[in-house]
């Protein structure tokens, strides 16, 4: 008597359907690592003597859409709390707002930063060809930690 098929026959055959037992698992150390590895932008605390204004207007824009350009008393520039020379604002500034035209610079200084240095960033952001610049102000800071 001979056999047909070759006489050996598989007890267990692929399976179709993908395992789906561990995927909770996988999508829980997922969020974990994405909690764990995020860094979140904190500005960094000055005690600043801000510019008074009788009217101000809140900015509706997302935190990703500002560009906070800080200028010191001795005419340093922090754009993002990290150190630029003034000359190299506009280029800085330039590629960031031709790939994002809702962006908004905020320019911040204690009041008694002298006006030529509080110029030469205007200078820079108009040769870099920003439109949209707003100056804070005190009363802008006591809405924003209202808000809060």
């Amino acid at each position: 008597m001979g056999l047909k098929s070759g006489g050996l026959e598989r007890k267990s055959k692929a399976s179709q359907e993908i395992p789906s037992s561990s995927m909770a698992d996988i999508a829980f150390l997922l969020l974990i690592f994405f909690m764990v590895s995020t860094v979140f932008q904190k500005d960094r605390n000055r005690d600043i003597d801000w510019a008074q204004a009788e009217a101000t207007e809140k900015i509706d824009q997302k935190q990703k859409n500002i560009l906070n350009v800080w200028v010191e008393p001795n005419g340093d520039v922090y754009i993002n709390d990290v150190f630029q020379a003034m000359n190299d604002v506009s280029a800085l500034v330039a590629p960031m707002y031709r790939t994002n035209r809702e962006l908004v610079i905020s320019i911040r200084s204690d009041r008694t930063v002298p006006y030529r240095y509080i110029d030469a960033v205007q200078q820079e952001l108009s040769a870099a060809g920003v439109l949209r610049v707003v100056f804070a102000t005190e009363l802008e800071q006591a809405i924003t930690r209202e808000r809060r």
